[in-house]
């Protein structure tokens, strides 16, 4: 087989497109600069010669402090029916909604989606945008949600930062060939054209540079998922052959749900925190490399000797060693060995750094007084909750669009159990004995028809569980005792 011979899928022809537009707005480069910066890599590529590339990185703090603020709260599915025009439905919605909550709080336990949370928000807030993939496992009837970076996908319309208008969608993977092979023959691939799926070693798009290094035989495979007559297509290729033709998956959704950290005008994929925090972290670093260099060169005494009327010199550097003079009068030894006195370095170079560290933390919202850097004992829990939750206020829109993010995700989940439900769908239910108030659970198979009709909507429950909020809720607890509320006359 000649590879000359052979001619490029369509879908290829297509990333290549949108690879285009990647290098030419600078993701692949700002991706890695971006991670660089976060992970304290700082100096990377500059001549420093045998000075130390010491650094003070504040932005991996204010980072991890706002993702902090969005995750000091616990987030929960509840799905609802609007299905109110058949009354004798409603008894038996509410029942399959508690049921599909349950459901919904499994797979979140299971698929670790605080954890895939966290990391979606970090992305997002190093580097614009965090992306979740949804897949369905058919034979578990379970969705298995997956994190995407942001240079593994590709819009067909990159101005516009709803998803589900997109005219397709390209994901972008790297697997080792023999991966790549069995899901062609899961999808159906005949055998004979297995030899198209070849190794690459096209790299340059992954994210970060230790992904550039690979250590199997891998291939780059790209899924394109677009719209027909109000449902969801998608076909898989490689760059030379096609492992999954045109199929209808049935979907009305993209199974694809992204966090934007803030939104930018005219981009699907928002703007971060990082990018524009780097200017003034490579000047305090800047500024740190100069304060070490003049401590290094001019804040110690230096000696200054005649090495011509020192018999011994390498004496003058033995604590306790015995200068001998070349006859000269040991009266007159000042004018063989003297110190030049340590240099006094400006104070305006110290409250120059310091000043741009914290006034960048001011401005980002992440300085002492948000981050809760307080005495606890010095003041309430209220008060420190009072002074955080008002300090906290300008992460409301990020807050927010972390929200409608899982709700993007459960209406993704609900839309695949009612497509793959088709002989129904075991769920749990919590079941209480009326004699003896004994809860067990029993299994329930749920008809496709019954989902259907729910005309399910979902709702995403916060609970805060910060320190802060916990230490309030103590104080209260205590205080109410010590004013004697839980005593046996008050209880009564």
């Amino acid at each position: 087989m000649d590879i000359q011979e052979i001619k490029q899928t369509p879908i290829w022809t297509l990333y290549e497109k949108g690879r285009n537009y990647h290098r030419q707005v600078g993701i692949y480069v700002d991706t890695d600069r971006n991670y660089r910066m976060y992970n304290g890599n700082q100096w990377d590529g500059a001549k420093l010669g045998d000075v130390e590339p010491v650094q003070k990185n504040f932005i991996k703090p204010i980072v991890k402090y706002k993702c902090s603020v969005i995750h000091d709260n616990l987030y929960a599915i509840h799905y609802s029916s609007q299905n109110y025009e058949n009354r004798e439905f409603r008894e038996a919605a509410e029942r399959y909604c508690d049921m599909l909550n349950r459901y919904a709080a499994n797979v979140w336990e299971k698929d670790k989606m605080d954890f895939k949370g966290r990391r979606v928000t970090k992305d997002a807030a190093i580097n614009d945008e965090g992306v979740i993939y949804v897949n369905f496992d058919q034979d578990k009837m379970q969705p298995v949600n997956e994190i995407i970076k942001k240079n593994d996908i590709y819009y067909g319309n990159e101005n516009d930062d709803d998803i589900q208008n997109q005219p397709y969608i390209l994901l972008r993977k790297r697997m080792p060939v023999v991966n790549a092979v069995e899901l062609a023959l899961a999808e159906g691939m005949s055998e004979e054209k297995l030899d198209f799926i070849i190794g690459d070693n096209d790299t340059f798009e992954e994210s970060g540079e230790a992904a550039k290094l690979e250590l199997d035989n891998m291939v780059t495979v790209v899924y394109k998922m677009y719209k027909k007559d109000g449902t969801v297509h998608y076909a898989i290729s490689t760059r030379w052959g096609e492992i999954a033709e045109d199929k209808d998956t049935g979907l009305t959704l993209y199974p694809v749900a992204h966090f934007n950290w803030e939104e930018k005008e005219g981009s699907a994929r928002g703007e971060g925190e990082v990018r524009y925090l780097i200017p003034n972290q490579i000047e305090v670093n800047r500024t740190e490399v100069r304060r070490v260099l003049t401590v290094k060169y001019q804040a110690y005494p230096q000696k200054v000797v005649d090495t011509s009327k020192v018999a011994n010199p390498a004496a003058l550097n033995t604590v306790g060693g015995i200068i001998r003079t070349n006859g000269q009068p040991v009266e007159d030894i000042h004018k063989i060995v003297g110190t030049i006195p340590p240099a006094q370095m400006s104070p305006d170079v110290k409250q120059l750094q310091e000043d741009l560290i914290q006034v960048t933390r001011d401005l980002a919202g992440a300085g002492d007084t948000a981050t809760g850097n307080v005495n606890p004992e010095s003041a309430s829990g209220r008060a420190i909750l009072a002074v955080q939750q008002a300090s906290q206020a300008p992460m409301t829109e990020q807050k927010e669009t972390y929200k409608n993010f899982i709700e993007d995700i459960a209406r993704i989940w609900l839309e695949y159990l009612i497509v793959y439900s088709v002989d129904g769908i075991n769920m749990e239910e919590e079941i209480t004995d009326p004699n003896t108030g004994e809860e067990t659970v029993q299994i329930v198979n749920v008809p496709q028809s019954a989902l259907e009709q729910l005309q399910a909507t979902v709702r995403i429950d916060v609970t805060p569980k910060s320190v802060y909020d916990k230490f309030a809720q103590e104080q209260t607890i205590e205080n109410l005792m010590l004013q004697g509320f839980f005593t046996a006359q008050r209880v009564s």
